[in-house]
């Protein structure tokens, strides 16, 4: 039986060198910790928080993120469909996410805020909700990408094919508009 850790603060753990080990972690916080390339399959995490930790290229295999905040993390090139989605939730602020993979995921009302997202796969995940608040989504795929009731207005650099996605009702400033007609190499101005 793994064993059960609640309410502790890991800082400035360096898990790269000696693993973070196998256990159910609640309402934890990791301040200033590196997981980059760290395997963390299996572990549960549990309404916890990561503040500027580097979770690049960690195996995410059948990990469990219920209730997650991550504020100013590096999370490169992560497989998040990989994890376990059963209860599947977290929210991103000032994180860089660039080369992550959100594929078929079922991410409603997720908040991505002031965060990197560059060449980020949402393809065929349902984001109903979401918001992306002043968000850099350069070359992002939305493919079948459900889109429904999204708050686009901050975000930038993305391109949407509406004809592709479902975007019913969601929420795009005027200036993104250029991002919904990218497909047509019309000119607006």
């Amino acid at each position: 039986m793994p064993e059960y850790i609640a309410d502790q603060t890991f800082e400035k753990a360096d898990f790269t060198i000696r693993a973070l080990p196998k256990a159910e972690y609640e309402n934890c916080k990791f301040i200033n910790c590196d997981f980059s390339g760290s395997d963390l399959s299996g572990v549960k995490f549990l309404d916890c928080q990561f503040s500027h930790c580097n979770l690049s290229l960690a195996n995410i295999s059948k990990t469990t993120f219920n209730e997650i905040d991550f504020s100013d993390c590096k999370m490169l090139g992560l497989r998040f469909e990989n994890c376990n989605d059963f209860g599947l939730s977290f929210n991103f602020s000032n994180s860089k996410l660039d080369h992550c993979s959100f594929y078929k995921l079922k991410l409603k009302k997720t908040t991505f805020k002031n965060a990197q997202l560059h060449e980020v796969d949402f393809s065929e995940t349902d984001l109903s909700g979401s918001t992306f608040e002043n968000c850099d989504l350069l070359n992002a795929t939305f493919d079948r990408t459900m889109l429904e009731k999204v708050d686009f207005r901050t975000a930038y650099n993305f391109s949407i094919d509406p004809d592709n996605n479902r975007i019913k009702k969601a929420k795009f400033s005027q200036s993104g508009l250029a991002g919904l007609l990218h497909k047509y190499d019309i000119l607006i101005s």
